[in-house]
């Protein structure tokens, strides 16, 4: 019901394989604690009597999501199903983790409390989403864009928030989010990319999503994507990190433009019909196509999204990607569902609520086995 919607009992008693009485009897708990709820009145779609379809309350039970850049904190409230009720946002006074920490407590319990006086007694947990290697029990071992290591993220906030607390890696939350509540939904395999100040990969599945202890090393950054081509700060040369990173782009059009430039002036440059910029543009969007191509090739998904703060060179480049991507992948493969999925940081702070839903529905933590 979380994920489909409202269900006939009837569907749930096969869903479930369950006689009538015994679904009866285990939902009556669920319905007077209010996490379910009947809905109206409706034909029953098997036997055409009229029947009271029921549905989790997704307002009773509410969510806190926050997302940590290098300099921002983004918090929203959601409910259970992952609408966003509420957000705010913060410029950090700096990257300690003690001010880190008093900025997320700050304005999670603002949002809480901008919801109204009784939304506090309605929040389950909070989900923290971050850059970098998470360990048990929310210990981030290394989030480099923070300049942290060692720093027990999650067991400090438990302690001033009073809720669990759960910290995931960003990329691997933002997956989460789509295979419950995205365009991935009920898609069994499928990968997400996304470019922006880095370099981040997502794998479901089977259903899975793929949660390993390197998931937050950046692997995919360094992949070989134009022989030759220019170097990353780690002295790989045409690398997905010398390519596709806002950083990246950035660089390669002030060298060619010979004045510095932002990353989004070079993609309206381009889209103007600049030149320079278009060369730019057309090189690093044809190298990601030649990296999804890989992606398609070696892990064979159903679907691929592309996202991120700097997918937008991907609209911009669109031609060049389509053309690294076919030349690179067999004319006999299936065609990939490849789609492209702006974003900002709200919905990356949404993913970290969604961690922290499948936690409170699962009842199981995040864990690095």
């Amino acid at each position: 019901m979380l994920l489909d919607g409202p269900l006939p009992r009837s569907e749930l008693a096969r869903r479930l394989d369950l006689s009538a009485g015994t679904l009866t009897r285990l939902s009556r708990p669920l319905l007077d604690s209010g996490l379910l709820r009947e809905i109206g009145e409706a034909p029953d779609p098997v036997t055409g009597r009229p029947t009271r379809p029921m549905d989790v309350d997704e307002n009773s039970h509410l969510f806190v999501g926050v997302k940590l850049t290098a300099t921002t904190v983004h918090v929203v409230l959601t409910s259970l199903r992952a609408n966003v009720l509420r957000s705010t946002e913060a410029v950090l006074p700096d990257s300690s983790p003690d001010a880190v920490r008093a900025t997320v407590v700050r304005l999670a319990r603002a949002v809480v409390e901008e919801h109204g006086h009784r939304a506090t007694a309605h929040v389950r947990a909070v989900g923290v989403a971050l850059g970098g290697l998470v360990g048990e029990g929310g210990h981030v071992l290394n989030a480099s864009f923070l300049g942290w290591q060692d720093v027990p993220l999650g067991r400090d906030l438990e302690a001033e928030l009073g809720l669990p607390v759960v910290v995931d890696n960003d990329l691997l939350s933002f997956t989460r989010a789509e295979q419950w509540f995205g365009s991935a939904r009920r898609c069994g395999h499928f990968a997400v990319l996304t470019i922006g100040e880095g370099l981040g990969y997502g794998l479901v599945v089977r259903d899975e999503v793929l949660d390993r202890p390197d998931a937050g090393v950046g692997l995919l950054g360094h992949f070989p994507l134009l022989p030759g081509g220019p170097l990353c700060p780690e002295g790989h040369q045409g690398c997905a990190d010398a390519l596709l990173t806002v950083a990246a782009v950035e660089s390669r059009a002030s060298a060619a433009l010979r004045r510095p430039v932002r990353y989004e002036d070079v993609l309206d440059l381009a889209a103007a019909g600049d030149r320079l910029a278009r060369r730019v543009v057309d090189d690093s969007a044809y190298g990601l196509g030649v990296l999804v191509a890989a992606i398609g090739n070696l892990t064979m998904p159903e679907k691929v999204i592309l996202s991120g703060e700097g997918i937008r060179l991907a609209v911009v480049g669109q031609d060049a990607l389509h053309r690294g991507l076919h030349e690179h992948r067999s004319r006999y493969a299936s065609a990939l569902d490849l789609e492209v999925q702006p974003t900002g940081f709200t919905e990356w702070a949404r993913g970290a609520a969604v961690t922290a839903i499948q936690t409170f529905v699962l009842g199981s933590r995040r864990t690095t086995s």
